[in-house]
């Protein structure tokens, strides 16, 4: 068996011993495998010359930070694979109609970094309500302006913050608001239960009426047919004058042309979150040079922690399939229809 992993570039594994999910590390597979007679390749290509190792692939390990974007022609030339295995959370990089369509299996490590995107989602909604790259950038630069870094600069107390799902990292998310004493608002296709919403300090609203109240929104929810680009230039004219937006969902939720005029305009303070579409983002994306933005590279699910459990939940996914046993329920994004089933 051959299994391909398309991770991260790190030319300098010494410095960062720690980072499991890139190709220096790779995801520390390989040794189990060859121990067992299989094959492994470790590889930051996503390009054309990713085909040649896809050709004989049974398995392909990719990530959401640096996506192998597996479309259905890719998948049709790869004849002998059977899982795509997504070290993270999120699998909108994988046609997965196509995938289950030709026997393929996929699979990603649920609940692996919820924790470490929610606790990014409040870095950055705190980074945007209290100034805070302006005012740091005044000290690189050697300025010392406190009513320019004050203007801008608010208390999250007080606020309504708006969350766009409910999930594991947007409920987290909600929790770990809570103590900021602010007005949880949230939208998802199916509402929490009156205990759920009370535990973790939340009010249903319709999303109209979510982005006209809200004074913070957070996209807290996965990427489909249905929320690509679903804060486009009419939704964001929607939100409050001067209100913010962070997106740690994924980048094609919102419209990057229209975020970047209406951070240009001042209708939206500021704009946060750490995914981009594409990924990773070219040097020309509207995003890197607009005003009133705290973007960062997509790493948010990253942290040591993180990478220590998509290591062990790929480790299990993988041994599951090397013994020929079901992968965990929790771990399936998509499978194919067993055999006589329409």
């Amino acid at each position: 068996m051959k299994v391909v992993a398309v991770l991260y570039p790190d030319d300098n594994p010494d410095r960062h011993p720690d980072v499991a999910a890139s190709t220096a590390r790779g995801l520390d597979l390989a040794e189990r495998l060859e121990a067992d007679g299989h094959e492994m390749a470790s590889t930051s290509d996503t390009g054309d010359g990713l085909d040649e190792h896809l050709a004989d692939a049974e398995v392909v390990v990719t990530t959401p930070f640096w996506p192998l974007y597996l479309g259905r022609e890719r998948i049709e030339n790869a004849k002998n694979l059977k899982l795509v295995i997504t070290a993270g959370i999120g699998s909108d990089h994988i046609d997965t109609s196509a995938a289950t369509e030709h026997g393929i299996t996929v699979a990603e490590v649920t609940d692996s970094n919820v924790v470490s995107v929610a606790e990014h989602n409040v870095l950055q909604i705190l980074a945007l309500v209290r100034n805070f790259v302006p005012a740091h950038q005044q000290v690189l630069d050697g300025r010392w302006d406190v009513a320019d870094a004050a203007q801008e600069a608010h208390d999250l107390e007080g606020k309504t913050v708006g969350l766009v799902g409910l999930g594991a990292i947007g409920a987290r998310t909600a929790l770990r608001l809570k103590p900021f004493d602010v007005t949880t608002l949230y939208y998802a296709n199916h509402r929490r239960s009156p205990a759920d919403e009370a535990t973790l300090g939340v009010r249903y609203a319709r999303l109209d009426d979510l982005v006209a109240e809200s004074d913070v929104i957070c996209a807290a929810l996965p990427l489909n047919p249905g929320s690509g680009a679903l804060f486009d230039a009419e939704r964001l004219e929607a939100m409050k004058p001067g209100s913010w937006l962070v997106n740690t969902a994924r980048g094609a939720i919102a419209d990057a042309d229209a975020v970047r005029k209406a951070c240009e305009s001042g209708h939206l303070a500021g704009y946060a979150g750490d995914t981009w579409y594409p990924q990773p983002a070219p040097a020309d994306h509207p995003w890197r040079d607009m005003p009133r933005h705290a973007m960062t590279i997509h790493y948010s699910g990253m942290t040591v922690e993180a990478q220590r459990r998509i290591v062990a939940g790929v480790h299990e996914i993988v041994g599951a399939h090397l013994a020929g046993e079901p992968i965990p329920e929790d771990y399936v994004v998509a499978a194919p229809s067993p055999e006589g089933e329409s």
